[in-house]
């Protein structure tokens, strides 16, 4: 019997390529493809609703999974760590429900994130330079936001992150006081450079992506862990079997 999929936000970037990777996987099908036109309700009949549509928007079809009984893989930008407290405790009224939250889908981006948080025991200045494709709305992009949260709790007991002039606007955006650099531009997927500042050194850990190709394999992993895993959880470091911090 196969697996029955409604993805929201079917017909983006992220969305396209998340159908094909189900398509692709025996005994797994896309029963609804969802676009801001459509009405909510179409998710109904699916075993599995897939959310990549936009910041403001994700927490609606959450709480509509949430309320139907559906486990949900959000894929969707913004869902910060004050976010996701206010969503926990909604998971936590539902008994037995089950929500994945992956700020990306790519297994070098979420390295990155587990080698940063290493690197940050040691390095008290940290910044984050973001490149995305013209087309994203959004800034930082999720996947920052993520990092320099992993990165700001790995330096709470050991002094802070130093980011000084933090009040100019050209510093970028503090995020838990790591300031964030966001690019919008043609001619590229993504990338993300983290780059830490230490006496007499820098140390610069870097992830690209040129394809959504890159995205594949952590979806099809992100699906079978949602289907076996209840309450919420965050990062693909979780499908992949890795250790969180």
């Amino acid at each position: 019997m196969s697996t029955r999929v409604a993805v929201v936000g079917a017909t983006g970037r992220l969305g396209a390529q998340v159908c094909r990777v189900i398509e692709s996987m025996p005994d797994w099908d896309v029963i609804a493809r969802l676009d801001r036109q459509s009405d909510l309700q179409e998710m109904l009949g699916s075993d599995v609703v897939v959310d990549v549509t936009h910041p403001g928007v994700s927490a609606t079809v959450v709480d509509f999974a949430l309320e139907q009984g559906l486990p949900i893989l959000v894929g969707t930008s913004g869902w910060s760590a004050e976010r996701m407290r206010g969503l926990e405790n909604k998971v936590a009224a539902h008994n037995g429900s089950s929500v994945y939250i992956v700020p990306n889908f790519s297994l070098g981006a979420t390295v990155q994130n587990l080698l940063a948080a290493t690197a940050a025991e040691f390095f008290e200045s940290v910044e984050i330079i973001e490149t995305h494709h013209a087309g994203k709305i959004d800034s930082p992009s999720g996947t920052a936001v993520r990092a320099a949260e992993t990165m700001a709790r790995v330096r709470q007991d050991r002094g802070g992150v130093v980011s000084p002039h933090s009040e100019q606007s050209a510093r970028g955006e503090q995020v838990l006081g790591i300031p964030v650099h966001s690019l919008r531009i043609q001619g590229v997927v993504a990338s993300q450079d983290i780059v830490f500042g230490g006496v007499g050194e820098t140390l610069t850990v870097s992830h690209n992506t040129s394809s959504q190709d890159a995205y594949s394999q952590g979806i099809a992993l992100s699906l079978r862990y949602l289907v076996t895993h209840k309450g919420l959880t965050v990062g693909l470091e979780h499908a992949l079997g890795l250790g969180a911090r």
